[in-house]
């Protein structure tokens, strides 16, 4: 069953990185209506005419920028971090996005060499692990990132056997 959530209360200032940290510090989970709350709170600080990402579309870092990042496990986990994408290395986002995403996952175009220099060996080791991905925001793509390729995915990006599916 799909509900619309309440509207938001006035004055709703919270990002989901907001709840996020308050669901660390007082241990408590983060849920509907909230996340839709700060997801359209987010959007609203997208300023218009920004074009959101698609699938397909190849980003490239216009300086050395901080990303945020999530691995794939063969297992009820997901684990991540923080690294720096160098000045000119290329995204694509390679999968559909939602709607208006206030953000949107994307592989490394040079997937090997940034894997090994972001992901830890200790994750890269394990025979659990199945690859990592970022978790870019439309507003950092749009300010850190220039679009070098619109959609549908170029054929030199496709069948990268470097990237895992």
């Amino acid at each position: 069953m799909n509900r619309q959530a309440p509207p938001a209360p006035p004055g709703w200032n919270k990002t989901i990185d907001d709840l996020v940290d308050e669901s660390k510090k007082n241990g408590s989970a983060v849920g509907s209506p909230e996340v839709e709350w700060a997801r359209d709170y987010e959007r609203s600080l997208i300023p218009a005419g920004t074009r959101f990402p698609k699938r397909g579309d190849v980003y490239e870092a216009t300086s050395d920028v901080e990303v945020s990042y999530l691995t794939s496990w063969s297992a009820p986990f997901t684990g991540g971090g923080s690294g720096r994408l160098k000045k000119g290395e290329r995204v694509i986002i390679d999968y559909e996005p939602l709607p208006r995403p206030i953000a949107a996952n994307a592989k490394a175009i040079n997937y090997t060499q940034v894997e090994q220099e972001m992901v830890p060996e200790s994750d890269r080791s394990n025979n659990k692990y199945s690859g990592f991905y970022f978790v870019l925001k439309t507003l950092q793509l749009s300010r850190a990132f220039r679009l070098v390729h619109e959609e549908p995915t170029p054929a030199e990006y496709q069948g990268n056997s470097e990237a895992p599916r």
